[in-house]
């Protein structure tokens, strides 16, 4: 019997493999990009799964691991970047336990934003998920107890990056009401931006802040991390350019955001067999 999971194409380098439930780790790319320019990148949405905040640990983590190892078979990634923080926060050890190749987590950026901040009042808008897990806790206790964390859950933003890549109109009362609980802390400055989505809406934030405020995302720490990761690994040339795969519906919107960061059509993504219903 003919196995489901696609094998890698045959003309395609090596390239870094991006994962994401959706489009938010397209801002990672262009962070990687910036970093690392020619390096061939492939990307992997896990849109039938999509949202990730809904879902359960248990069912999320098989769920992680399923998508990426069928992600790493079709493209034969030598690294994965795991440009999700819900996912990272979760996945990240079962994911070095399943795979060979370098795996790179992300994290909100809590550490440099408690560093630049001037006030000390610094603001981490992300999902619910991302907000309430132990780990974010941990690291606000060891980079920014000096600090006032100002934690706003504002999963409606997701769908909203979602929207600007497709090509859609987005919604200024959502965009608003995401942010509004930033703004009740007149002394905060700094804003952590802690899901990979919502750097691709830092235009719109800024447009919407009543004052200046930094905004500070993981993007350049991870490509910095990829770099010093493919410095041990053997040399890849990008021959055909850059692949991506979805698990769910390919839409017109999809097809228009990735080819906004240099990707081509998503394809579909065969799974080994259809993960159990949360």
């Amino acid at each position: 019997m003919p196995s489901s999971t696609p094998s890698p194409e045959p003309c395609t380098a090596a390239p870094v493999l991006i994962f994401d439930s959706g489009v938010g780790g397209l801002s990672v790319v262009r962070a990687l990009r910036a970093q690392l320019p020619g390096v061939p990148l492939a990307y992997v949405c896990d849109n039938a799964a999509m949202p990730y905040g809904t879902k359960p640990d248990h069912w999320l983590v098989q769920r992680i691991v399923a998508v990426c190892l069928a992600a790493v078979a079709a493209s034969g990634a030598r690294a994965l970047v795991v440009a999700c923080n819900t996912a990272s926060t979760l996945a990240l050890d079962a994911l070095r336990a399943a795979l060979s190749i370098p795996v790179v987590g992300t994290v909100p950026a809590i550490k440099p934003a408690a560093a630049l901040s001037g006030s000390g009042v610094i603001g981490l808008l992300a999902t619910s998920a991302t907000v309430t897990r132990p780990y974010t806790d941990k690291l606000i206790n060891d980079f920014a107890g000096h600090c006032t964390v100002v934690r706003v859950a504002a999963d409606g933003l997701v769908e909203q990056a979602e929207r600007l890549l497709a090509g859609e109109p987005l919604d200024d009362r959502g965009l608003d009401q995401g942010l509004a609980p930033l703004w009740r802390d007149a002394g905060l400055d700094t804003v952590v931006l802690g899901c990979t989505h919502f750097p691709l809406l830092r235009d719109r934030f800024d447009a919407r802040a009543p004052r200046p405020v930094q905004w500070v995302d993981s993007g350049a720490a991870i490509a910095r991390r990829v770099a010093q990761v493919l410095d041990t690994l053997p040399p890849a040339v990008n021959t055909t350019g850059d692949s991506a795969w979805a698990t769910g519906p390919v839409s017109p919107g999809l097809i228009r955001g990735f080819a906004g960061f240099g990707f081509g059509e998503p394809r579909p993504l065969p799974l080994p067999a259809p993960s159990p219903t949360p």
